[in-house]
């Protein structure tokens, strides 16, 4: 019971500005307890008190949005600062990332109709595969050069990483310019739109070439990778795409592709952000570029100034990492393309049916992507080459019994756990890279890595766009492309190789190669 300071009996001196609260914010209001109906709000007040009244009209519903906005915002600058974030560069990278996710969706929902429904026939798919052919083998061709480019280029990382959100807001623009009557002319569509998916790739390359250089002291890059991704789906990909979802169709009364233009905004806002990430992500003095192969030592000295530069190649469990993680990413590749086919091939079924059907998908892939890396991030990874191998294993049987079953449901478990899978052997990747490396050559492993996972879901993707367009066919296909990786992982996990010269027929920690300073080098 609240207890009010009583009063002598007698008359009492109004108050001038009786105050409808208390001081304590525990105890009702003062009038209330006596009975007494509270005064009307004070207009104009910078807050609210102890019971005062929210206004229920329009001017409530902004003041209690604009200060659940605030909340969020703060609440979110804490998490992308935490851990010495802000300080280390880690925050001004994580902004970009967001927007690549976000550029990703709003294509994806900008281009849902045009590329996969309306161009999934027959007909129309010949014509997919061939501009995917014009698109992709350029980059099929120069995806294994980017890790080596990256090894040598000096004080442009960040200029790469702008040019890749500016080459994709040009190509977004030259879409919104053919857009008519609901479509895209193909020689303009199918280009602009796999175009896109080059360059998202290629910043996702460029992106984890420059992570090792933001690494906060307390955190390991396992952890900050999982970071990065949980920010890219939560506020890139399920935000984002909310929004270009909204534009989409508030402008379709209009016949405005509304996504694409969200796709412009957030291009040229993750341009702005590369460029304001700290320059020390550019520094690469001192570094030892990686190498893919090994050659085992003939000699114990060391050579002289003039051999060649030093090299370091890779480690035993990252190989064997790199092996099961491309092979889960040409699943991955697989599954983006090859549902949509699916659900168009199917003259059966109405457009909700393929829209249920795509989207039971979509569900699975981003549960099991939420999860995986939900996991990861929590995962004590004390032998990650162990958990890559039957993440592999995991994904190559889902793959097989998708193909014997031929079921829609089937294959959206098969989705699920590929996606759970790729965010798992993923991490397992990165903790390899960190621990079996020096510190020197960790950035040149990971533009290396990401190349070559990037170049595994091409192949995917490629695959999903050839093969017929049957369930039980099409997973047949891919896995057979999967069992040849899953026995080259096998091999190389338990020291041998299908391939000479890249696969586990090498030490755990390699030494470098090539000549490196030492007292026995060191010229007269």
């Amino acid at each position: 019971m609240a207890n009010y300071p009583s009063h002598p009996p007698g008359p009492r001196r109004p108050r001038r500005d009786p105050q409808p609260g208390s001081a304590n914010r525990y105890l009702p209001p003062i009038d209330q307890a006596r009975g007494r109906p509270l005064p009307p709000p004070r207009e104009g007040g910078a807050g609210r008190s102890a019971g005062e009244r929210v206004d229920p009209g329009p001017r409530g519903a902004a003041a209690r949005g604009r200060e659940m906005g605030s909340k969020m915002y703060g609440l979110f600058q804490k998490a992308a600062t935490a851990d010495g974030a802000d300080k280390s560069g880690l925050t001004a990278l994580t902004y970009p990332v967001m927007a690549n996710f976000a550029a990703d969706s709003a294509m994806a929902i900008a281009l849902a109709d045009t590329l996969f429904f309306a161009a999934a026939s027959g007909e129309s798919k010949g014509k997919v595969a061939l501009y995917l052919l014009i698109t992709i083998a350029p980059f099929a061709v120069i995806a294994p050069l980017i890790g080596p480019a990256l090894d040598r280029v000096q004080h442009g990382r960040r200029v790469a990483l702008a040019t890749s959100f500016a080459l994709r807001t040009a190509l977004a623009v030259v879409l919104i310019a053919y857009y008519a009557n609901g479509s895209f002319p193909p020689w303009v569509l199918y280009p602009c739109a796999l175009g896109m998916m080059v360059l998202s790739k290629s910043f996702s390359v460029l992106r984890s070439a420059m992570t090792p250089r933001v690494l906060p002291p307390t955190i390991d890059l396992v952890r900050v990778n999982s970071r990065l991704t949980m920010f890219g789906l939560i506020g890139g990909t399920i935000v984002g795409g909310g929004i270009a979802v909204g534009f989409q169709y508030g402008l379709k009364v209009l016949d405005m592709p509304g996504a694409l233009y969200v796709c412009v905004a957030v291009t040229v806002a993750g341009a702005v952000l590369s460029m304001r990430i700290p320059k020390w992500v550019e520094v690469t003095e001192g570094e030892v570029p990686t190498t893919l192969s090994y050659h085992e030592p003939t000699e114990l000295i060391r050579r002289d100034a003039k051999g060649k530069p030093a090299r370091q190649p890779l480690g035993r469990n990252i190989i064997t990492a790199l092996w099961g993680n491309c092979t889960i990413k040409i699943m991955v590749g697989f599954l983006f393309l090859y549902p949509a086919f699916v659900a168009k091939a199917d003259a059966d079924s109405s457009g909700w049916e393929q829209i249920k059907v795509l989207g039971l998908i979509g569900v699975a892939a981003g549960i099991g992507n939420f999860g995986g890396n939900m996991v990861a991030a929590r995962l004590k990874l004390g032998h990650p080459a162990r958990l890559v191998v039957w993440s592999t294993v995991a994904v190559t049987g889902v793959a097989l019994a998708t193909a014997l079953a031929g079921n829609i449901l089937v294959a959206a478990a098969a989705t699920l756990v590929t996606s759970a899978a790729s965010a798992i052997a993923k991490a397992c990747l990165d903790a390899s890279l960190q621990d079996d490396l020096p510190e020197e050559s960790t950035a040149s492993a990971f533009g290396r890595s990401e190349s070559l996972l990037q170049l595994a879901w091409v192949i995917g993707g490629a695959t999903g766009v050839l093969v017929y367009t049957d369930l039980w066919v099409g997973f047949t296909a891919v896995t057979a492309l999967l069992i040849p990786g899953l026995a080259q992982t096998l091999v190389s996990y338990n020291g041998d190789s299908l391939i000479p010269g890249l696969g586990g027929n090498r030490p755990v920690v390699a030494e470098q190669e090539g000549w490196r300073w030492s007292p026995m080098a060191a010229p007269e």
